[in-house]
């Protein structure tokens, strides 16, 4: 069994096709094919359920891609360990929430500093953020925390004030009961929050709205749309014109902190060290 082998599983299982994987590693198909084929000759077992629309992973097979990530997780921090330099260079894939208040003068800061290094940035929202940071798909993330992980280390970032935002200049309570709520979609801090006070205060929304972008809700709120909990930063613009107001909300619930957070056992490059002395320099 040899690495390549296993670089070939893992996108044969990512892609569900032999000719997608193909594709990505620059092989024919019939070498890939035949790699496949030897690796199950050599577990003496099938791993893919093969069918007219390409191979899906069997229960043998999800069982392997476990360890063939943790592998070429630990042959690639094996390569960073001894090409790690002083000079910080390389990727790092970082994900992100939509709402960092000193995300552009973290990047910029660090950027300026290193230019060497590729930082690549992916919006998202906190559950699926944790999760890509878990299974070693990013790097790290800014996230809404406080959390607590067994496999995850976080640091402080930011903390901000939450405001319930509404087209009109007024609000009373009992208009959540009549009124469409305007959120993220699950797994977004803001929302949680907002939920856990109406939860708290036993008044059910009349309907829930979900949109993939800040900007729509916002937009959405000033046309009457609905309201929304969002952090005060957010929407400065937009209060100061007067198109939405910004209401204060009980101070249990009106507190958010965004968290940066990365795995525990990944070996700390140079490049991430000192993207995570940026973003203490920047912490407020």
């Amino acid at each position: 069994m040899e690495l390549r082998d296993l670089q070939i599983f893992k996108s044969v299982a990512h892609h569900g096709s032999v000719s997608n994987a193909a594709k990505e590693l620059n092989y024919v198909q019939s070498n890939v094919t035949a790699r496949i084929k030897q690796l199950e000759k050599e577990l003496k077992t099938p791993l893919f359920y093969r069918h007219k629309k390409g191979m899906t992973l069997n229960p043998e097979g999800r069982k392997m891609v476990e360890y063939v990530n943790k592998i070429l997780q630990d042959v690639e921090e094996l390569r960073q360990v001894f090409l790690d330099s002083d000079t910080p260079t390389g990727t790092i894939k970082i994900g992100t929430v939509e709402t960092v208040r000193t995300l552009p003068a973290i990047v910029a800061s660090y950027y300026n500093r290193y230019p060497n290094v590729d930082l690549s940035l992916q919006a998202g929202l906190t559950e699926e953020l944790i999760k890509e940071v878990a299974d070693h798909k990013l790097d790290g993330a800014f996230i809404t925390g406080p959390i607590k992980h067994p496999l995850l280390e976080q640091y402080d970032v930011c903390t901000e004030k939450l405001v319930l935002v509404t087209q009109n200049e007024t609000f009373h309570i009992d208009e959540f009961i009549a009124t469409p709520l305007l959120v993220s979609n699950q797994g977004c801090g803001y929302r949680s929050k907002l939920e856990r006070w109406l939860k708290d205060e036993g008044i059910p929304p009349k309907r829930i709205m979900e949109f993939n972008i800040l900007e729509t809700i916002l937009n959405s709120v000033a046309l009457g749309l609905g309201i929304t909990l969002v952090p005060e930063s957010t929407v400065e613009n937009l209060s100061t014109s007067g198109s939405v107001h910004c209401h204060p909300i009980p101070e249990k619930y009106s507190s958010i902190s965004t968290v940066f957070i990365r795995r525990k056992d990944v070996y700390m490059t140079n490049s991430m060290q000192c993207f995570l002395t940026t973003i203490k320099e920047h912490r407020i």
